[in-house]
């Protein structure tokens, strides 16, 4: 953290905010950076402490309200003069760090907390004095990953129906909603819905099969569809996630087409020549 940094910039809450509001935002934020999530990050763990130094200042009270003097005082310079005062024992002394990622490990199935700091602080950080950890909502576990979804080609292949779920459904998938809600701020990642349609085919292009040109109405897109050959009128087919976008990076929903024969002209004509004349 340099001297032009700010312990209420870092956490990203405003210097007005609440006890809770800081409390959110941190959890966001650990969730965001936390080591296990950015395997690939090299610089995630400097970025974690510096958020980790942030919060544990800023959610003691008396601690926030030095710090706030010198930044009246000092402006930009308040950490530096901050930390002339408080080396990193003293800032973690009561802190309850270790348990938001006792909440982390226990919800979303990471690392405890402390194989966390012995890798972000080394064995340095069991002279931290935390505050003891105790977590209410035990047996929650949610184990799923982040970042669903890749991109959509322009042709799609036509595929049999298949039972659709939603990432976690029943009594259990609202409560694991409402916690993830409640306590981190954070929605969980939720499949969107499927939608229907019809294409219409003439007997040639069904019996033949192949690529079909179909316009989506609801996304205003032009697909060309693989057609199996053969498919019968009234068989439905499905386009794998063009149905609505998920919510909170959950997949996209499904396109269910139902199939429909175009009548030949001919059949038309005599058709209505029947018609007429009855």
């Amino acid at each position: 953290m340099t001297a032009q940094e700010d312990y209420y910039q870092v956490v990203g809450v405003e210097t007005t905010a609440t006890q809770q509001e800081i409390k959110i935002a941190y959890r966001k934020l650990a969730l965001q950076y936390h080591p296990d999530r950015n395997r690939d990050n090299p610089d995630a763990a400097d970025t974690m402490k510096k958020i980790n130094e942030a919060y544990a200042v800023l959610s003691d009270p008396a601690k926030r309200r030095y710090y706030d003097a010198l930044r009246q005082q000092y402006g930009p310079s308040a950490y530096d003069r901050f930390r002339q005062s408080y080396s990193e024992q003293d800032i973690f002394r009561g802190s309850d760090v270790n348990q938001i990622f006792e909440e982390l490990a226990r919800a979303f199935g990471f690392s405890n907390s402390a194989q966390v700091f012995s890798q972000m602080y080394g064995s340095g950080y069991r002279s931290f004095e935390f505050r003891r950890p105790g977590f209410s909502a035990r047996g929650f576990v949610y184990t799923a990953p982040f970042g669903w979804g890749t991109p959509h080609k322009e042709t799609y292949q036509a595929e049999a129906p298949t039972p659709s779920q939603s990432l976690l459904g029943g009594v259990l998938g609202k409560a694991a909603k409402y916690f993830l809600k409640k306590m981190w701020g954070v929605e969980l990642p939720e499949r969107g819905r499927d939608w229907t349609d019809v294409i219409t085919l003439s007997p040639q292009q069904a019996q033949d099969g192949g690529g079909i040109p179909y316009f989506h109405r609801k996304k205003s897109r032009q697909l060309s569809v693989n057609i199996p050959s053969g498919i019968r009128d009234g068989q439905q087919m499905r386009l794998q996630g063009m149905g609505a976008e998920g919510k909170g990076g959950g997949e996209s929903g499904d396109l269910y087409l139902t199939v429909r024969m175009r009548e030949p002209m001919a059949d038309k004509i005599r058709n209505a020549l029947k018609d007429i004349l009855k």
